[in-house]
């Protein structure tokens, strides 16, 4: 494998999902390496293109945030050409990611079983709101609705205040996540097997597993958690402060870390106190800690704070807007890209978080709608010009 292609080098994917959590897992398979083609509607393609601003050119943020390293093809696939064209794609491509509504996708022949059947060795991974064996099947699966309905916002938020949503479409990106090891998983697994998969994945599953510790304290006690704010129900002190001019995070997270805090603090009596001597007594009594903290973290500013925390080896960090993260010259370089758009202008993207020691895959801009349509169909399905015209004018791409 050539240093430069990645560790998916050779994979083939067709993208034939829209908005977050396919073309997320899109994006992630892309930056390992795999080719990936995105499907789209001829004319409006995928509705995240319109979704600001801002717009990078004709390019929103939004779908800037999770299409970059794509190729895109216009294929209409409620056009009896378009669907030979799609499975014509699909036997030479080893995994198709789709959020097709189940009765539509049975109605075309794409749902999972019929499109095995025409290609026993792809990998079909299908996205929806609830899952493909849920009664609610059919019910588009928004974030937000997804954060409601999986006990998400019902842990976080102030507490006594409303219940809150996390300030991104978390629910799409975690599945998005799982998704993408799902797909490795399986390609590992057809290696020996030879055969392909249908992988379902629902919003609803991605977000309930996700919470983990607090969604498992809840089926081990039966007790429901409460809003905890910005602290954390296991662990005191584990939260944000006011300090004398901002906000910090304190992040004690052993006993050591208390003792070494205490001794930073100059208070020797918090450290020497019964109550919170362990991490389950300092939980148990944290109504008596917490606001002697809150009044002990008010006496220093936050740059004092961070002196003496860095030097006692205690977790904690500032609030940073994405104005100060992208401040940072040592942050930036591994977070920032700068590719060109199709109209040859520099865009700055987020920068794929893999760092592979041995491979390097490069960054390419998320792509105008079509923008590769008569490459892949001439390169990849062998039509001529005179092909791609027609298809041009019957509307199929």
């Amino acid at each position: 494998m050539s240093e430069r292609q990645g560790p998916l080098a050779g994979v083939r994917v067709l993208d034939a999902s829209r908005v977050l959590a396919g073309p997320f897992c899109g994006q992630i398979l892309g930056d390992l390496g795999a080719e990936v083609l995105k499907i789209e509607r001829p004319g409006s393609g995928d509705e995240t293109r319109g979704w600001g601003p801002p717009f990078a050119g004709s390019l929103s943020a939004y779908f800037l945030s999770c299409n970059r390293n794509k190729r895109s093809l216009t294929l209409d696939l409620a056009h009896s050409e378009g669907q030979r064209l799609f499975h014509e794609l699909a036997r030479r491509s080893d995994v198709l990611l789709e959020n097709f509504r189940a009765d539509s996708a049975e109605r075309l022949g794409m749902s999972p079983s019929q499109l095995l059947a025409k290609h026993p060795q792809l990998i079909i991974c299908s996205i929806s709101g609830f899952g493909r064996t849920s009664t609610q099947r059919d019910v588009p699966g928004y974030d937000f609705a997804i954060q409601a309905l999986s006990g998400l916002m019902s842990i976080t938020g102030p507490v006594d205040g409303p219940p809150y949503k996390v300030g991104v479409a978390v629910t799409d990106v975690l599945t998005g996540l799982y998704a993408a090891v799902a797909v490795s998983a399986c390609l590992h697994a057809r290696q020996q097997s030879g055969h392909g998969y249908a992988i379902d994945l629902a919003l609803l599953d991605c977000a309930v597993a996700a919470q983990v510790n607090v969604a498992q304290a809840y089926l081990t006690s039966g007790v429901l958690p409460s809003r905890q704010g910005n602290a954390h129900l296991q662990i005191v002190p584990y939260q944000l402060f006011a300090t004398a001019d901002s906000w910090l995070v304190l992040a004690v997270g052993n006993d050591g870390q208390w003792q070494r805090f205490c001794r930073a603090a100059e208070r020797a009596d918090l450290a020497a106190d019964e109550r919170f001597c362990t991490n389950p007594l300092r939980v148990r009594n944290r109504t008596i800690l917490v606001p002697l903290l809150a009044t002990l973290m008010r006496s220093r500013t936050t740059a004092a704070w961070e002196e003496l925390l860095r030097r006692a080896e205690v977790p904690h960090a500032p609030v940073w807007t994405y104005a100060d993260l992208f401040a940072q010259p040592e942050m930036a370089e591994r977070l920032r890209v700068t590719v060109h758009d199709p109209a040859g202008q520099p865009v700055d993207l987020i920068a794929s978080p893999f760092h592979i020691s041995g491979t390097t895959t490069p960054i390419t801009t998320p792509p105008a709608l079509g923008q590769h349509t008569e490459e892949v169909l001439t390169q990849l399905l062998g039509l001529n010009d005179e092909d791609v015209r027609k298809l041009r004018q019957q509307g199929v791409i």
